[in-house]
């Protein structure tokens, strides 16, 4: 294991600030070095957010796993990411994994997973309290010393909720017949910790192991948000080596059952994994990991010449909402303070239109079809193309990154229902993506990697003339880091 020194790896941090290779995006929450992966902690008090995300300040490789941690009243303004926490005993000696932020007593306090490796490389998780100290996680309580009986080392992600004033918090785990499920714990009158048993859903073999889950309410409705691992591949669905997605309906506690409706995934890009969702008020919040675990090989980490490789985002603020079963989601109303200039787009019967675009840029377009069946938004780096389509007569949009030369390529396909009209929302990072379809019924994210160091173009062209395009293209801010 490397030696954290905490004050030389935060100088590190702003030594690297702001942000200097061409790759690193404006908009979007990463390091200047090392890997990130899944949000967590996220919590928010005396309104500041917290957020934290699993770092490796030492490379861009899966090791050492620790938490960065940073604060934001605005999505907009952020402390400079410092190092929050990393391993420091022998219950987590193989890393911080993932879990929880919540407020207690005034302060801000994390629930996360230990890992350690015995002698025979078998896993020993335990799940521990923290508390945030001057910036740096304390280490409390271990409150659940191992995985229980019956389940695997796979044992992982507490998220906490609540019911009638009483703490429980979901688990991700792997069953020992190689089948994921998800765990619920519930804090007893004595402060102790109680495994109730794993959850009962209709979905028995779906997968090998559930990650990073999260129990969200809607009103009346629960929403269990997870990450199922050793989904077969379909046509318009399952198409990235892991998924996340959710199940709708409602849950008894009593009976530790949940009656819901089919799995449905969050994002249907390459790059979206381990979301968490932060409930405030009536605001449902979610930031995603902007990667995919196994496929650090589609992930370019920058020129050799860095002294320490960095690699992986996080995705964009979002707010959730639910509509007739169905989650939609927007970028946080926020992030339209990074609006600068703006070009309107308003053209009538036309096939093709062009415009500039800028380092930083979000494009919202309404298109009404007409006689046209087919539209293709290309955003074009010097040659290398991006593809958005859209097939009115089948209903299917994809995603074709065939045309760029570095890191991950190939398509994904999904169905949405246009009837006359389709509305898109492009936010372009430097190399993060993310799209909005139909005000956000479907969301998608992906990461290019032009090979040259250039701002793309925007190309909308159809089979036929569209009946008209109105929109407006912004000009978008950095976030900024004080």
């Amino acid at each position: 294991m490397e030696k954290f020194d905490k004050k030389s790896i935060d100088q590190q941090v702003r030594d690297g600030l702001p942000f200097k290779h061409r790759w690193h995006n404006r908009f979007h929450l990463e390091m200047p070095m090392g890997l990130i992966n899944d949000p967590n902690g996220m919590t928010c008090l005396d309104g500041v957010y917290h957020i934290f995300y699993q770092w490796n300040p030492f490379g861009a490789v899966h090791k050492n796993k620790s938490w960065a941690h940073t604060t934001t009243r605005d999505f907009i303004h952020y402390s400079t990411p410092e190092l929050g926490m990393n391993p420091t005993d022998i219950h987590d000696k193989d890393g911080c994994y993932s879990g929880c932020g919540l407020v207690e007593n005034g302060e801000v306090r994390v629930l996360y997973t230990c890992n350690m490796k015995d002698e025979n490389n078998v896993r020993i998780p335990a799940q521990r309290f923290g508390t945030l100290v001057d910036g740096y996680v304390r280490k409390d309580a271990i409150i659940v010393e191992k995985n229980p009986e019956g389940i695997t080392g796979h044992f992982r992600d507490p998220n906490l909720f609540y019911d009638h004033d009483r703490r429980y918090f979901v688990l991700g785990a792997q069953r020992e017949n190689q089948t994921g499920t998800v765990l619920i714990y519930r804090e007893e009158d004595n402060g102790n910790w109680s495994l109730m048993g794993d959850l009962k859903t209709q979905l028995a073999n779906f997968g090998y192991m559930w990650e990073c889950p999260g129990l969200v309410r809607f009103d009346s409705k629960d929403i269990l948000i997870f990450c199922p691992q050793g989904l077969d591949a379909e046509e318009f669905k399952y198409q990235n080596l892991y998924q996340a997605g959710y199940i709708v309906g409602n849950l008894s506690l009593d009976a530790m059952e949940m009656l819901h409706g089919e799995f449905q995934e969050l994002d249907q890009g390459f790059d979206f994994y381990a979301p968490q969702v932060f409930s405030q008020s009536r605001r449902k919040i979610l930031l995603g990991w902007m990667g995919m675990p196994d496929k650090d090989s589609e992930y370019p980490t920058g020129e050799v010449t860095d002294a320490v490789p960095w690699r992986y985002s996080l995705t964009m603020p979002r707010e959730l909402s639910l509509k007739q079963g169905h989650i939609y989601s927007k970028p946080a109303r926020e992030l339209e303070n990074l609006r600068l200039q703006k070009i309107d787009i308003d053209a009538d019967r036309t096939s093709r239109i062009d415009s500039k675009l800028f380092e930083g840029t979000e494009i919202d377009l309404n298109i009404k079809f007409a006689s046209a069946r087919k539209i293709s938004l290309a955003l074009d780096y010097d040659g290398e193309i991006a593809k958005f389509e859209y097939d009115l007569s089948t209903q299917i949009f994809t995603i074709d990154r065939e045309g760029m030369k570095l890191g991950g390529r190939g398509q994904r396909r999904f169905k949405i229902f246009a009837d006359d009209s389709i509305k898109l929302q492009i936010f372009v990072d430097k190399t993060a993506i993310e799209i909005f379809v139909q005000d956000g019924e479907e969301a998608a994210s992906l990461f290019v990697f032009p090979e040259k160091d250039s701002i793309p173009k925007m190309i909308l062209t159809s089979d036929s003339d569209l009946q008209r395009v109105t929109g407006k293209i912004w000009e978008l801010d950095s976030f900024k880091f004080e």
